[in-house]
């Protein structure tokens, strides 16, 4: 049967499937033959479905759906927005119906609004988990199209030396700057600081944990605690039975507030986020000399190229690889510009 919505421009079919199954669907045009074309070839996809056993279509829609039930990342809120925007370009089609071409397309009109590549790279990247979670889980679909990520520039690693930090500090209120002293000694991100919980934390075992719903990763996080984050927790104990840190008796959600951008203004601390302390927890770290693949367990990280990105703020163990080219001797002065030419001579790639 077809029919039309009052705030619809196109025809509707609704019919039953072989299976009791009630199917309502927009045709997606004004034209009543092409409307009832629609409709004949859905029947037969149903018919075929029900009584040869062939696969049966599915929407991108029911993709979006069922991934969002099944999944308890962290950031699926985030992905939830991402869903949203994408609706108006994949809702209407199925599954083998999106093809690079129509990918290209999305990347474009993404592009067009003035994000930046990473915005628009974490858009594709969620198109691509579920369209390979149809493929790979859930057999929805054969194969899924190739998605091209666009060129992301690598950005600094954001950090404070001890000295900003110690003048950070002196800006803040306490419960602020317990706050940010837990981060730096944890690594922790905002969240996982702002709500945890006594629960999570055993201070006779120094050690707390994160849940895996509450992991970016989706993964449980072990948190051994140093002994200034011992001290802090310590001072935080009986101010609230659940949640460890507090201001005025109530839990603290935000650590990101006016309170935080004042004190950074007034320390003269410029281009510096919150989660960039997590940058600097683990850039001291790899300045004291923590090994890649401790800091990477640490910190939580699934991927060892996350940890990668602070290689380079300690290539103390290189040296000895780089003194292998050097044929110098220990010479502290040069007496004579003869001397000097005769040393610089002897250097493998002097000219």
């Amino acid at each position: 049967m077809l029919y039309k919505r009052p705030n619809s421009r196109f025809w509707w079919c609704s019919f039953t499937a072989p299976d009791g199954t009630r199917i309502q669907r927009s045709t997606k045009t004004v034209d009543r033959p092409l409307a009832q074309e629609f409709e004949d070839k859905l029947r037969v996809q149903y018919w075929r479905n029900a009584q040869l056993g062939e696969k049966p279509r599915r929407t991108w829609k029911e993709a979006a759906v069922r991934w969002y039930r099944e999944t308890s990342r962290k950031s699926v809120v985030n992905d939830l927005g991402h869903i949203q925007w994408l609706d108006p370009y994949l809702g209407h089609l199925f599954l083998d119906e999106i093809t690079r071409e129509v990918i290209d397309q999305i990347t474009e009109t993404k592009v067009n609004t003035g994000v930046k590549p990473a915005t628009v790279n974490r858009l594709l990247e969620l198109v691509r988990v579920i369209l390979n979670t149809a493929v790979k889980q859930w057999e929805w679909i054969d194969r899924a199209p190739h998605i091209r990520m666009l060129k992301d520039p690598a950005r600094r690693i954001r950090w404070l030396t001890r000295e900003e930090v110690r003048t950070l500090l002196s800006n803040l209120p306490p419960h602020t700057q317990a706050l940010v002293r837990f981060s730096l000694a944890t690594g922790l991100r905002e969240t996982n600081v702002t709500r945890l919980q006594w629960s999570q934390v055993d201070l006779e075992r120094r050690a707390a944990w994160i849940h895996p719903d509450q992991s970016k990763t989706g993964r449980p996080i072990g948190i051994p605690l140093n002994k200034e984050a011992v001290v802090l927790l310590r001072g935080e104990l009986g101010k609230h039975p659940k949640y460890v840190f507090t201001f005025n008796g109530r839990p603290i959600k935000r650590a990101n507030t006016k309170v935080w951008r004042r004190a950074l203004e007034q320390s003269g601390i410029e281009n510096f986020r919150w989660h960039d302390l997590r940058h600097t927890w683990a850039s001291w770290h790899v300045q004291n000399g923590t090994p890649m693949h401790v800091l990477q367990e640490l910190g939580g990280w699934s991927d060892i190229r996350m940890v990668q990105r602070y290689a380079h703020l300690a290539p103390e163990h290189l040296s000895p690889y780089a003194e292998t080219l050097c044929e110098l001797e220990p010479v502290t002065t040069f007496s004579t510009t003869h001397e000097r030419a005769k040393q610089k001579s002897s250097y493998p790639f002097s000219r």
